[in-house]
């Protein structure tokens, strides 16, 4: 496998499903990290008819060799010089498959890896565990394609069970919903479908309950579908479309069936194009919450492709995100090195941060949790990311970037409050009719003033950044005042000019004055 050149290099990965195709295009850069250069997504229904006549229909067939081949030459026009491509359910089951993979080759220069469900039940697992933060719990995932549904259970490092089904959207609504009926679909064919995905799972549920899963993720486009309907058509005015109740799933269901196809295209949130599939797509969903009793399920756009590009760089022998780091860990350093930050200096400051955390909590300064530490780590080795953009007001600009990113692994609550403390880490500190802060609650908001003056502190103390400061605490100095114990390589008067310029703010903050004390490292030579 080709390393990265000096300018980097550009992978494509190709998904031919049997519902959709999928590209994405990643450039893989010189410092580890990459950048997400596309992503793209087109429609073409391979699988149709196809698991009546175990073949590939000839309309199918130039639908995916038309779209292959446009997908492929957008990827060139990146200078994409790898393609890795696999094709899932309908390409593994057609009679006619080799026919298809050599026109494919012929007509869009493509190499097509024809893949088993198992293999797809891994890739699946690997896309969407590596962008989840599961703090060691056990999840159960599922993803219903248009042919086949994958289902895992393992935790963010590694599975115990992978398996493959024949039961998918398309596959489904093939057997058990004609093209020529496009009418409402009554109680008694809904429950026919239901009972034949309970009886193809039905040993796989035990197997699942013995694992006894914390959790579960659905990915696919048929759950992000239905949880889209659920938010817009259920609870348009609030409601989270990451996760999906099975009482919400149910009454969708209940809205859907009770409509034709052309009325099921009008339901709000639905995409048109699965209005005449969504129904056994959500029939499998909703068997294996009632099998699993699953209360709630969280939905993420993870999958396949994502799969396709951890396993590529899994097996790159200079490629380290992946190793031992968590998906959180991983998604802040890729987003760290592919915006080029001063990796040394965000370390320095990340270590000083947080023995600043430790000790004032040492000492009773403050009394946040670990939760707080980490999401306080993370914003101090981010802090300075708005270079990227400018030096000029980066603190604004590093704000941008991490509220705009997809940080893999946190919530939209976790990255508006780290994006807050990157921004408060220079010039002003947050103030109450700052439109940021209102963005945070009373408890975020404390934590806020408290951390960024954490961060504040620690980007003055590597002023020069030259790691000057060797150690640092807290130390107690009465019931009003704190004392902040430095340990200094060298001469440090640009970082102590720093933290002087910082020492309002701190008692401001805190209520207590702070003394800085400065000590010469006597193990230097």
């Amino acid at each position: 496998m080709k390393q990265p050149g000096q300018n980097g290099r550009v992978v494509a990965f190709i998904d031919i499903g049997t519902n959709s195709i999928r590209l994405l295009v990643v450039r893989l850069n010189t410092n580890h990290s990459y950048t997400i250069l596309t992503r793209q997504k087109q429609q073409v229904r391979l699988g149709e008819g196809e698991f009546e006549y175990e073949e590939i229909l000839p309309e199918a067939i130039e639908r995916a060799v038309i779209v292959c081949k446009t997908l492929t030459d957008l990827a060139r026009t990146f200078n994409t010089e790898e393609f890795v491509a696999v094709a899932t359910s309908a390409m593994r089951e057609a009679g006619n498959q080799q026919a298809i993979v050599h026109r494919l080759r012929q007509e869009a220069q493509l190499d097509i890896r024809v893949i088993s469900g198992q293999e797809e039940a891994r890739l699946i697992y690997l896309g969407v565990s590596s962008g989840l933060h599961l703090e060691g719990k056990r999840a159960f995932f599922i993803d219903i394609g248009g042919g086949s549904t994958e289902i895992a259970v393992g935790t963010e490092r590694n599975y115990q069970l992978l398996e493959s089904f024949k039961l998918g959207a398309i596959r489904l609504s093939n057997q058990y919903m004609p093209h020529t009926d496009t009418g409402p679909i009554s109680p008694e064919r809904y429950k026919k479908i239901q009972q034949h995905i309970k009886s193809s799972i039905i040993r796989s549920v035990k197997k699942i309950r013995k694992l006894s899963p914390e959790c579960a993720i659905a990915s696919s486009g048929t759950a992000i579908n239905l949880a889209e309907i659920a938010q817009k058509a259920l609870h348009p005015s609030g409601s989270s479309e990451f996760v999906l109740t099975h009482r919400d799933l149910k009454k969708a269901i209940g809205i859907i069936c009770s409509l034709s196809i052309e009325q099921r295209k009008k339901i709000p949130g639905i995409n048109p194009e699965r209005a005449d599939i969504i129904v056994p797509g959500a029939a499998i969903l909703d068997t294996f919450m009632q099998e699993l009793s699953l209360d709630s399920i969280t939905v993420t756009s993870r999958g396949l492709q994502d799969g396709l590009l951890v396993d590529y760089l899994s097996r790159m022998d200079e490629f380290p995100l992946l190793g031992e780091l968590s998906p959180r860990q991983r998604s802040v350093l890729q987003l760290g090195r592919s915006c080029g930050i001063n990796e040394a200096h965000a370390r320095t400051v990340t270590a000083l941060v947080l023995a600043m955390f430790d000790s004032a909590k040492e000492q009773n300064i403050h009394s946040f949790s670990g939760a707080e530490r980490e999401l306080l780590e993370y914003a101090a080795f981010l802090h300075d990311i708005g270079s990227f953009i400018s030096y000029n007001n980066h603190q604004a600009h590093s704000y941008y970037i991490i509220k705009n990113s997809e940080l893999l692994g946190f919530d939209l609550k976790e990255v508006t409050f780290m994006a807050n403390l990157a921004k408060f880490h220079r010039k002003k500190s947050p103030r109450k009719k700052d439109p940021e802060i209102l963005e945070l609650d009373v408890h975020e908001q404390d934590a806020l003033k408290k951390l960024s003056t954490f961060i504040r502190l620690g980007e003055s103390l590597d002023r020069s950044h030259a790691a000057l400061i060797k150690h640092l605490r807290f130390t107690a100095s009465g019931n009003d005042a704190i004392r902040l114990e430095i340990v200094a390589r060298g001469d440090c008067q640009l970082e102590m000019w720093g933290i002087e310029s910082e020492k309002k703010s701190f008692e401001k903050v805190f209520g207590k004055k702070i003394f800085f004390d400065v000590i010469g490292d006597t193990t230097s030579p």
